[in-house]
């Protein structure tokens, strides 16, 4: 099956080797984890799995043999010096390593909760859509944004004064679900 690697010299022969192994683990990985097998416990070696950051991990050492293993294979006659060579696959075994990070963080800002809660509003500042009457005499709107979305809600205000269209205010609290404001 292997037999092209007979006639290749010993380190060519590891990297195909490193190349190869890295990359049938690499893609036992990728298929546990699109089928959600839960093999984290048995293949990370993670300490923790409070953090998909962790440096010393199966997973991370997996990423860095399968670009130092390709990067030797692929550089290999194109590279006279063994030691430069070498040094180069170390460094594409580092980039695939920081790419998996930028990749990760990328699927996380996926996974954010956006779900709009009213308390999150308490110390941001809106603008007033409809003017807002004084001393919680009555209901106005303001428009305020949160996690990138416009929201126009009721609000109130404490003032002595109305609060006028196109006003920014701030959001001091919330009463039964109406948006308390205060004139900036």
């Amino acid at each position: 099956m292997f037999e092209f690697l007979e006639n290749l010299d010993s380190l060519h022969q590891g990297f195909w080797y490193i190349a190869l192994g890295s990359g049938l683990f690499f893609l036992i990985q990728t298929i546990l984890t699109f089928i959600g097998t839960d093999h984290s416990a048995d293949l990370d070696g993670d300490v923790s799995h409070d953090t998909p950051f962790q440096l010393f991990s199966l997973r991370n050492l997996i990423n860095f043999l399968l670009g130092f293993g390709w990067g030797g294979v692929a550089f290999y006659n194109s590279i006279e010096s063994k030691g430069l060579l070498i040094f180069v696959s170390i460094v594409i075994g580092i980039a695939f390593v920081v790419l998996f990070f930028f990749l990760i963080i990328q699927i996380l800002k996926l996974t954010e909760d956006n779900t709009f809660k009213q308390d999150d509003l308490i110390g941001k500042v809106g603008e007033v859509y409809l003017t807002i009457p004084s001393k919680m005499s009555g209901k106005g709107k303001i428009i305020i944004s949160l996690n990138g979305t416009s929201h126009e809600l009721q609000a109130m205000t404490e003032s002595e004064e109305n609060i006028p269209s196109n006003y920014s205010v701030r959001v001091i609290y919330i009463y039964d679900k109406t948006l308390i404001v205060a004139k900036i």
